[in-house]
């Protein structure tokens, strides 16, 4: 459908037509006329990227009094950076709406300066829910004749802990609002939301509800966790020209691969929460210019990114909500291009695979690492294209031309061709010349990824490892740090070597040496942490982030250890 059939006002038909547009896509074709027909709440569900600020924008611009010079259209955003890039499309969408006033709010500016921008009078205000919350409580704002609220990526606010935020500024707009919640995902606490503050929501659902993008193609590679940055590299190096994000769970590994990435002379750079605003601004500038293409992140820090033309998603660790990792492919294969996002896992995350599967609604293929005849192959048939398609200035190269003949004139064509690649290659000759295979496969003593079970025990210089599994998760705030002081401080267990630690919602596990699991274990069963008694047992098969199932009865009543 033509944006110019929508019945859309001729200033905002000039505001499209400015930026290029004009077939809707298909979020916008079925969000956009309900809006214009009524005053309905409406529940929209789809994928990031598919043009849900021009869905909800055009049709609210619509019913902005420019007359009025107070808050009519209030758009609440999980990030600043989303909160800038809706800005700026409204903006972009008004240009010629003449007087409209536009003000962003959002935590990391000057507070100051934004209520000095709400007191010269806004019609729309796109908001942090933290700092528009702050703005209520000193009296800055008034939201009393609101006529239109949208809450985008809802289901990303209440994962990042806004729930008593939203509550508080909902309860500061007027009853007979029109109210429009946008979502990737429809959450459980979604539905809540919408049987609070909305009335009869019409639910509009753009292909399936919480299904990945059509576009994007799902791959993962098995490997031990030792070998997890080299299969990175290598899933990088088998994709020339790739402009990706890889995403990693903590700040701290963000940091770690970006810099081991930059040290192996890729350029990559780390976007992570202890970044200043303006350091972050000028890594998202080379990102989006492309001088970066790789950008290492965190889900936190990745979040209100606005870039369109990511060929791929890299998965460092799978996040630890499912459905957080809809979000993250959801980045690539956007405006009708092919997306690909790589999942590097080790043995017991295989029951993770079947859980995004599920969510996505899509299979997701187990691929090997590309070994290094793969890699060297791939680049040097990329080089070969780049050649065939760059142009040769014969102006620039004439006067230069005759000597080089008269230099290369013993060599065979096959011969300046094989020196040639020689030289530019040598770099991937070298370095893959005597490559391992970085697989896990039957009849190597590993678990082959077809087969079940949970993960196998690392070996390290200690000898075996075991795996212990404990009750004590994100939910009590339990660190990495605090986990090595918990076995270190086992009676016996002094200088233990410590494996993989992982840290789920209600658990925790870490790899231990075999020879002293049963002491650390017993240790721990002896130990409250904040108020909880640690249960910990030694266990291979665990391969989710719910503790749940151990934890509760028969009728989901929790068993408590006394002590």
């Amino acid at each position: 459908m033509l944006f110019k059939e929508m019945g859309l006002s001729p200033e905002i038909l000039m505001g499209i037509d400015a930026l290029g547009f004009e077939n809707a896509t298909p979020v916008q074709e079925r969000v956009i006329p309900a809006l214009l027909a009524g005053d309905r709440d409406i529940i929209a569900l789809a994928q990031t990227g598919t043009g849900k600020t021009a869905a909800f924008g055009l049709p609210a611009l619509e019913h902005i009094d420019l007359y009025a010079d107070y808050p009519q259209l209030l758009v609440l955003s999980p990030t600043r950076e989303l909160c800038m890039q809706i800005t700026r499309d409204i903006e972009n969408y008004g240009r010629f709406m003449r007087g409209l006033k536009t003000v962003a709010v959002y935590g990391g500016a000057s507070i100051v300066q934004q209520m000095k921008a709400l007191k010269q009078g806004a019609h729309v205000v796109v908001a942090t829910p933290g700092r528009i919350h702050d703005l209520i409580r000193r009296n800055r704002i008034d939201l009393s004749l609101v006529t239109t609220v949208v809450l985008d990526e809802a289901d990303e606010m209440l994962k990042m802990g806004f729930r008593d935020d939203l509550d508080a500024i909902l309860a500061q707009t007027p009853e007979f609002k029109k109210t429009l919640l946008f979502s990737a995902t429809m959450a459980p606490g979604i539905a809540a939301i919408a049987g609070k503050y909305m009335r009869n929501p019409l639910e509009i659902t753009v292909g399936r509800k919480n299904a990945g993008a059509e576009n994007v193609s799902h791959i993962y590679h098995v490997v031990n966790g030792r070998d997890r940055y080299n299969a990175l590299k290598r899933v990088v190096d088998y994709h020339p020209g790739i402009y990706g994000i890889v995403f990693c769970r903590t700040r701290q590994e963000t940091k770690d691969i970006a810099d081991r990435l930059m040290k192996d002379g890729y350029d990559a750079e780390a976007l992570h929460g202890d970044l200043t605003q303006i350091q972050r601004d000028y890594v998202m500038k080379k990102f989006r210019d492309r001088n970066l293409s790789i950008l290492v992140a965190t889900d936190v820090a990745a979040r209100g990114l606005d870039v369109n033309d990511l060929t791929h998603i890299i998965n460092y660790n799978l996040p630890d909500d499912t459905e957080a990792y809809t979000h993250r492919s959801g980045r690539t294969g956007r405006a009708g291009r092919e997306g690909l996002s790589v999942s590097i896992i080790n043995p017991g995350e295989r029951g993770r695979i079947s859980q995004i599967e599920n969510m996505i609604r899509k299979k997701m293929e187990h691929r090997s690492v590309p070994g290094g005849a793969e890699i060297c192959e791939r680049q040097a048939c990329s080089m070969a294209e780049r050649i065939l398609n760059s142009p040769a200035d014969q102006n620039q190269l004439d006067p230069y031309m005759e000597g080089l003949y008269e230099m290369l004139d013993g060599l065979s064509k096959e011969e300046i061709i094989r020196r040639f690649v020689s030289v530019e290659f040598s770099r991937f000759l070298d370095y893959y010349r005597d490559a391992p295979d970085l697989n896990i496969e039957t009849g190597r003593g590993r678990k082959n990824d077809k087969m079940s079970g949970g993960r196998k025990p690392s070996v390290r210089r200690g000898g075996v490892m075991a795996r212990v599994l404990f009750n004590v998760g994100k939910g009590k705030n339990i660190t990495k740090r605090e986990i090595i002081d918990l076995l270190s401080s086992a009676q016996g267990a002094s200088g233990v070597e410590i494996g993989n630690i992982d840290i789920y919602k209600r658990t925790s596990s870490v790899e231990v040496d075999s020879k002293l699991a049963t002491r650390i274990i017993a240790d721990l069963n002896r130990t409250v942490y904040k108020g909880v008694r640690i249960e910990a047992e030694e266990n291979y098969e665990f391969t989710g982030n719910d503790f749940r199932d151990r934890n509760k009865g028969p009728r989901g009543r929790k068993r408590v250890r006394m002590n």
